[in-house]
């Protein structure tokens, strides 16, 4: 069993997408300081921002999603080191009021 006689010889088109870089938009991470880590609200800005980059991506502005997603970038980072040194002071100044109430109570 061959091919029929009298066809034409059989050849293959190759199609080449482009690939495209994925974009990060930071979602995810602005969802998590959104509900965690929201110190003056710039969890709850930085995910406006990546939605908005997120939505620049869908349109095919790549630009304006760098833009959105590299402001997100930055609110994220500013969130996460003002409520980490906000979580850190929190528990040494409960742990020093801790301690001095502890040596009033017993009188040490």
């Amino acid at each position: 069993m061959g091919p029929p006689e009298g066809s034409a010889p059989m050849t293959s088109t190759v199609i080449t997408i482009p690939r495209e870089t994925p974009h990060r938009d930071h979602v995810l991470w602005s969802l998590f300081s959104t509900l965690f880590l929201n110190w003056c609200c710039l969890g709850f800005v930085a995910f406006a921002y990546s939605v908005r980059a997120r939505d620049r991506k869908m349109v095919g502005d790549i630009i304006g999603a760098q833009s959105y997603a590299s402001t997100a970038k930055c609110l994220n980072i500013w969130a996460l080191v003002l409520g980490l040194l906000l979580t850190i002071t929190l528990i040494a100044v409960f742990a020093t009021v801790s301690a001095v109430n502890f040596r009033l109570y017993f009188r040490i």
